[in-house]
């Protein structure tokens, strides 16, 4: 950066000397041109934006020179002399030219630069181009060229980040384990609220800067999710002027949609947008077959799911520079889905010897609305010091979910039900930085988060004598739930050892208002988290890290309401007011060693959680009638959450990438963990061991005629908790990309679950019955998506010009 204020300064003087000639009564000096273009050495596309600086002997202070145009050219104007001549890109070999003597006008042809080995080595890539960086407490991959989540949502992004998982219901999970908190830029967010992490389908993959992956979080986050936090960082345009990009997709089953990413900045001013809207229909369906023992009898019940949502998504902020060092922004969005799902159930009634005794149906028809805002505002103020700062928030969000559901069963009367979900939500955040100096930081703050929820659940029997109130399931429910936190952390670095250690406090109120049976339960407690973050730099491509942090899991709304909620005719969910927090102590040993063409990143990993929340299965012995006549009854189950006594999770895991050229990669991510949970419900011993593992491999390489292509396979080992044993699942994706409309566009053709294999199939086993079921959320899916820049390429060379976005996302710690 420093050479670049020297060439800039270079040429002003050079003008200023222009403008004033001292030409002591001799003639003046003709300049000469200088020409040429730099390229690509590998690629043999133009670089634009390389630096050409010339610096004569006898006047080493005064540069000259300029940088490249779009189409790599540049075109100089220089007196003729003996120059040094440098063309350099970042993260290129630089080529230069001592003692070049220039007397007459010159072009120098095309100047091919090669990529710099270590700038390889500073990249571990997954996928096509997505990078990792190693922090104390994180590692953060910056999103790249992913052509496999093309015309796809956050969700599918994820679901290619090493450590993460994505199963075949949306349900996400790190390192095996699906308590983990969800961020985006650092923050709770509106789309991971009522819904849960299906919201996040409304935000497109092209608007996703990087992902950190927090599996040993310092005292700066906030303690819920025993297994980490994923903290999903949204792109912000750093060049000055217009500049965005245009999306559309559409595939089979029936998808369409369409994203426009719009940016328009100042010295003073930066207004951002995106808007996205999608349409899509999803089919999926499974069995559960139930065998009860004492009588022996049998049920086998065959579900199918045709599902179809509409959303649109649009997001408005500015931010607004006072000066450089004081900045206010101001954002907010707005998001709203219409989904409709069509549900079958053909239930089949057998006796010991597997005759069909009875047969019957039920069909379902659901309506959901749901909407969600948001509001947010940063005010930031930075200090003399680098990296002294005060950042102060407010960020305030309600979502409504409106769902209205017809049962039709063939064998007893209809059902109807209406369910009404309305939730508030207000954060109050401040950060203070101060670094003590270069190698020393000190930090400290103040959390507030504040949240209300209402659930109104409504279910009507319709009956010959007309539509009646079900009183066993219609019920009202209030939440409340307040969490005050404070922390400070200390980091330091010396020589090649640094620490990051702090503690945060947080007490949390909460509140169960059950209105219909006019139960009211409230709780407090305050808990302390301690945080301990070591590194040990070896060298530049080799360190080691080693991690302590405390968590929380606490238990949502819906896991502490008594009432309960039908999934069929036989199997009900019913929430247990008596539920505990879980809490996890976490600890991460971490390598990372890079050679030239390789790079290796593994840890090995205990997390030891206590009050361990986990669903069980049971039969309540009641009998439900499934048909009048003939009168038929079959016995009901019910799924609830308790608290057993503890889980341990060991395992170990690895990333290595391969890159023989840059085009070419292979990474390969592998994880295997040991879980054994103890503990005994109602006298029964629930304890559990299992081993389970999950590897990904994605592979990209050119093809001819400028074709990009990419392959990525997961498996997902057996798993188990409690009671439940879950299969192995293997899924594979891959995708097609291309260049069009002059590199400012590209067209891309991707495939999910090339094999029809994402189905998962799990056991559950009592002393008085056992179920199997198999699932599967979604059918293959076949999407083009055709996406146009506008001015990113310019942009996209002047973030390398500048080294990067730099500087630290909220939510992110010390670099230390």
């Amino acid at each position: 950066m420093k050479n670049y204020f020297i060439l800039i300064l270079g040429l002003l003087t050079t003008a200023v000397f222009a403008q004033q000639p001292q030409t002591n009564g001799r003639p003046p000096v003709k300049k000469i041109k200088l020409t040429g273009t730099v390229i690509d050495q590998e690629t043999q596309e133009v670089l634009e934006y390389a630096t050409i600086s010339l610096v004569n002997e006898r006047f080493p202070d005064r540069i000259q020179g300029g940088i490249t145009d779009s189409k790599g050219n540049f075109d100089l104007e220089v007196f003729p002399g003996k120059y040094n001549v440098t063309i350099e890109y970042i993260g290129f070999d630089k080529i230069q030219y001592d003692e070049k003597v220039l007397r007459a006008d010159e072009n120098l042809g095309t100047i091919a630069l090669r990529i710099a080995a270590e700038s390889l080595d500073e990249i571990e890539l997954v996928g096509e181009r997505t990078e990792v960086e190693i922090r104390l407490d994180k590692r953060i991959y910056n999103v790249g060229k992913d052509i496999t989540v093309r015309g796809g949502s956050v969700a599918d992004v994820l679901d290619n980040v090493p450590s993460v998982s994505v199963d075949v219901e949306g349900n996400i999970a790190l390192r095996g384990n699906e308590n983990v908190r969800i961020l985006i830029n650092g923050k709770p967010s509106g789309l991971v609220g009522l819904s849960g992490p299906q919201g996040l389908r409304s935000l497109p993959a092209e608007s996703i800067e990087k992902v950190e992956v927090v599996t040993s979080p310092s005292a700066r986050y906030e303690a819920s999710g025993t297994a980490g936090i994923l903290n999903i960082i949204l792109k912000k345009e750093e060049l000055e002027g217009f500049n965005g990009s245009l999306v559309v997709n559409g595939g089979l089953p029936t998808t369409f949609g369409g994203n426009a990413s719009l940016n328009w900045r100042t010295k003073k001013v930066n207004i951002f947008s995106t808007t996205s809207v999608r349409d899509s229909e999803s089919r999926g369906g499974g069995i559960f077959e139930s065998e009860n023992f004492d009588p022996l009898r049998f049920v086998n019940e065959q579900r199918e799911y045709i599902r179809n949502r509409k959303s649109i998504f649009f997001n408005l902020g500015t931010e607004y520079n006072f000066d450089e060092k004081t900045s206010l922004t101001v954002s907010g969005f707005i998001r709203r889905s219409d989904n409709e799902s069509n549900n079958s159930t053909e239930i089949e009634n057998l006796n010991a010897s597997g005759l069909i005794i009875d047969q019957f149906g039920r069909y379902q028809f659901e309506e959901e609305l749901d909407n969600s805002q948001q509001f947010t505002a940063n005010f930031t103020k930075k200090f003399d010091d680098k990296g002294h700062e005060l950042v102060i928030e407010f960020q305030t969000e309600s979502s409504a979910e409106d769902e209205n559901d017809l049962a039709e069963n063939t064998s007893t009367f209809n059902q109807e039900s209406e369910s009404l979900e309305d939730q508030k939500r207000t954060l109050l955040q401040m950060d203070y930085v101060w670094p003590i100096n270069e190698n020393t930081q000190f930090e400290l703050g103040y959390r507030g988060d504040f949240s209300f929820q209402e659930t109104d659940y409504n279910v009507f029997d319709l009956l010959d004598s007309g539509r009646t109130p079900n009183v066993q399931l219609t019920n009202f429910l209030g939440f409340t739930q307040n969490v005050n936190a404070a922390y400070t952390q200390f980091g330091q670095k010396v020589n090649k050892f640094s620490y990051l250690m702090g503690l945060r406090m947080e007490k949390t109120h909460i509140e169960i208002d059950q209105k219909t049976i006019d139960v009211f339960k409230e709780k407090e407690y305050t808990d302390w988290f301690p945080t301990l973050n070591l590194s040990y730099e070896f060298n530049e491509k080799e360190n080691v890290t080693l991690g302590y942090s405390r968590r929380v899991r606490r238990p949502r709304s819906w896991s502490l309401n008594p009432f309960r909620s039908l999934t069929s005719l036989t199997f009900f969910r019913q929430g247990n007011p008596d539920l505990d927090p879980s809490y996890s102590n976490l600890f991460d040993l971490g390598y990372l060693k890079r050679w030239e063409k390789f790079t290796f990143n593994g840890s090995v990993y205990l997390q030891r959680a206590t009050q361990v929340i986990e669903r069980i299965t049971e039969a309540t012995g009641a009998l439900v009638v499934v048909s009048q006549d003939p009168l038929v009854e079959l016995p009901e189950f019910r799924s609830t959450s308790i608290n057993l006594s503890e889980n341990t999770r060991t395992g170990t895991e690895f990333t290595l990438t391969y890159s023989p050229k840059r085009q070419v990669r292979i990474s390969g991510n592998f994880n295997i963990f040991n879980s054994f949970t103890q503990g005994s419900y109602n006298g029964t011993v629930l304890d559990r061991e299992i081993v389970s593992w999950f590897a990904r491999v994605n592979s990209s390489f050119p093809l001819p005629f400028g074709i990009n292509t990419q392959l990525r396979g997961f498996y997902f080992g057996p798993n188990a908790n409690a009671q439940t044993e879950s299969k192995g699942i293997l899924t594979f994706s891959g995708a097609l990309n291309k260049s069009v409309f002059n590199k400012k566009g590209e067209l891309s053709f991707s495939v999910s679950d090339i094999l029809n294999s994402s189905r998962r199939k799990s056991i559950t086993e009592t002393p008085d019955f056992r179920n199997y079921t198999e699932f599967q959320w979604r059918q293959p899916t076949y999407v083009f998506t055709l996406t146009y820049r506008i001015n990113e390429r310019k942009m996209d060379r002047k973030r390398n010009r500048n080294g990067g976005f730099g500087g630290g996302e909220e939510g992110e710690g010390p670099d230390f």
